[in-house]
């Protein structure tokens, strides 16, 4: 198999670089890139600070500089709205295989020579993410004078997709089923009893709290700190860091802090978090104690969902075999999804917008508790994971 030089290795030719490219801007720049790949990562250092969001834009960028120079031979800047329909092509059928894709069965690092930049195959949905955030390069570029326009302007945008974003959620009857699955896992050792409580909690973040990977992985048990509101209850709070370095409180219901109390005892700890404690939010099964990759917590959540597949597929049931494949493809953002959905069909939406971050909270917000208490009885009220209580 032949090793590809990979995006942090690759030096274009002149003649490739985006230096001299046909479409480059002709008037004043706002960033000071003169070749295409020091204009990829000035575009990519605006996300710095959100590395689930950097991960996946530096993703297709790369993938499409490297098949620029590698094997269209075309520079970035100087790409026609020609080349970007071959480059769709491309994408649903990446070859030559042994250059583009990694072999079957392998998970090579990046340093590898058997690192490939494709998985397989880009389904349709995927192919249409992956030229969703090229274009957005693309008009970020155009914004800072290195382009001159968009070749993916001319693009035909397609209203229906065949499978929108709604369905990347559990309906309760599969949140049930996964639900299931985590509350009859194995206990007969004491790795398998601190495996299943790492699980439940785990789960517990994802759907009361409704957190980002990236937020569980950043954010230590000081987080959870509890509250005297204007009418004098005492409400506990998880306070993150989420998307964009935002900071937002996250209604840390009684059944989370049950959970989170369930969870620390399993460990060995006091029962509540002290004020400056450094115990990430999830832990290893061994030392050090430090916190979790989001890969570890991707392939956790993975393989919950392949163990509740393969045991809907053994009943025989039409329906459970149907519910079952859709299981199977959820992943941990699905988490996050499947959280926003349920609770928005129990509460006001700006009680979910709030929760889950999805737009700026302003600075009058911070003081305006009897807001945020009623925000948090509502979320206590209609939102439960709905664990066996033991």
């Amino acid at each position: 198999m032949p090793e590809l030089i990979t995006f942090d290795s690759l030096v274009a030719p002149n003649s490739l670089d985006g230096s001299a490219g046909s479409n480059r801007g002709k008037g004043h720049m706002q960033i000071a890139a003169q070749e295409d790949r020091a204009a990829i990562l000035a575009w990519l250092a605006r996300y710095a600070d959100s590395p689930a969001t950097l991960a996946s834009y530096r993703k297709e960028s790369e993938r499409l500089l490297m098949w620029c120079v590698l094997q269209h031979r075309v520079a970035l800047s100087s790409l026609t709205h020609e080349d970007l329909l071959v480059y769709q092509h491309f994408l649903a059928n990446p070859s030559p295989q042994a250059m583009w894709v990694i072999a079957p069965g392998q998970k090579p690092a990046r340093h590898s020579p058997l690192w490939r930049p494709f998985a397989g195959p880009l389904s349709p949905q995927s192919v249409r993410q992956a030229l969703s955030i090229i274009n957005s390069l693309f008009n970020w570029l155009v914004a800072a004078g290195y382009l001159a326009g968009n070749p993916l302007a001319l693009a035909r945008r397609q209203r229906n997709h065949r499978a929108p974003r709604v369905t990347r959620f559990l309906p309760m009857d599969h949140w049930k089923a996964v639900r299931t699955t985590i509350e009859t896992l194995p206990h007969e050792t004491g790795r398998k009893r601190a495996q299943a409580a790492r699980v439940r909690w785990l789960f517990s973040l994802l759907y009361i709290a409704g957190l980002r990977v990236s937020e569980v992985c950043d954010t230590t048990m000081a987080g959870f700190f509890s509250r005297r509101g204007a009418d004098g209850k005492e409400r506990w709070w998880l306070e993150v860091k989420g998307k964009g370095g935002k900071t937002r409180l996250i209604p840390a219901t009684t059944e989370l802090m049950g959970e989170l109390m369930q969870y620390r005892r399993s460990l060995g700890l006091p029962a509540l978090c002290a004020h400056d404690e450094t115990t990430p939010l999830v832990l290893p099964l061994h030392k050090p104690v430090k916190p979790m990759a989001r890969t570890a917590l991707h392939e956790i959540v993975k393989s919950v969902m392949r163990g509740t597949a393969d045991r809907l597929r053994k009943s025989g049931n039409p329906e459970d075999a149907a519910a079952a494949a859709h299981i199977e493809q959820a992943s941990t953002h699905w988490m996050r999804h499947t959280a926003g959905s349920h609770l928005s069909n129990q509460v006001d939406i700006k009680v979910v917008r709030d929760n889950l971050g999805h737009s700026n909270i302003s600075t009058t917000n911070t003081y305006v508790h009897a807001e945020d208490d009623a925000r948090h009885d509502a979320t206590s009220g209609a939102h439960r994971a709905g664990w066996t209580v033991k």
